[in-house]
């Protein structure tokens, strides 16, 4: 079964403050108990989205002018600490398409790329542009062109990103999902078992 290639995702965008935002802040330990991904969406930076009781705090998330938001604009080294895969998973199951960060963590990277959402590197005077637009009109659209490595926006912002080729290449050729490129070579994996004399 061949996979969708990812060429561009596009959407409104919601800037979440900090640097070194880590795996425990987007997913908390305590939703991991889960047997499958399904529902970590709704957990997903929840301890900074509610306060002691239950409360919705002024978290950008739980900004009514952001809702509905697929593309996620973040500071330098996102991702960090544990390479738990929830944290990903969570911020796809939320509703996001791709990043946009000043820098990610390796592992948080890899996992993302997996579940076909891109994360791109932008310097962090065009995070903060682009940042500022969305502020200034939250419907604004941003593009995220993995085929050029440039991020477009409605109101007319153009900027170059990078991410890492192996990663790019993975997306737009549609081979983003290392278990699904397992499953469809099946064949080719008994052949050279069998042709193997120590198997």
């Amino acid at each position: 079964m061949s996979l969708a290639p990812i060429t561009q995702v596009s959407g409104r965008a919601v800037y979440i403050p900090g640097a070194d935002i880590d795996t425990d802040r987007i997913i908390p330990a305590r939703f991991m108990k889960c047997i499958t991904f399904d529902g970590l969406g709704e957990f997903a930076f929840f301890d900074v989205r509610f306060d002691e009781h239950g409360q919705p705090t002024a978290h950008p998330l739980n900004d009514p002018r952001f809702a509905g938001a697929s593309i996620l604009l973040a500071g330098a080294n996102f991702g960090c600490g544990s390479s738990r895969e929830h944290a990903p998973q969570s911020l796809r199951k939320y509703g996001f398409d791709g990043i946009i960060a000043e820098s990610f963590a390796e592992i948080f990277f890899g996992n993302s790329t997996t579940l076909a959402m891109p994360c791109v590197i932008a310097s962090a005077a065009d995070v903060a542009a682009l940042r500022a637009a969305v502020a200034a009109d939250p419907a604004t659209l941003l593009t995220i062109d993995v085929m050029a490595l440039r991020v477009r926006s409605s109101g007319g912002l153009d900027i170059p990103v990078t991410m890492p080729e192996s990663a790019r290449e993975a997306l737009v050729s549609g081979r983003w999902d290392p278990i699904q490129e397992l499953l469809d070579n099946v064949a080719a994996i008994d052949a050279k078992a069998a042709a193997l004399h120590y198997v």
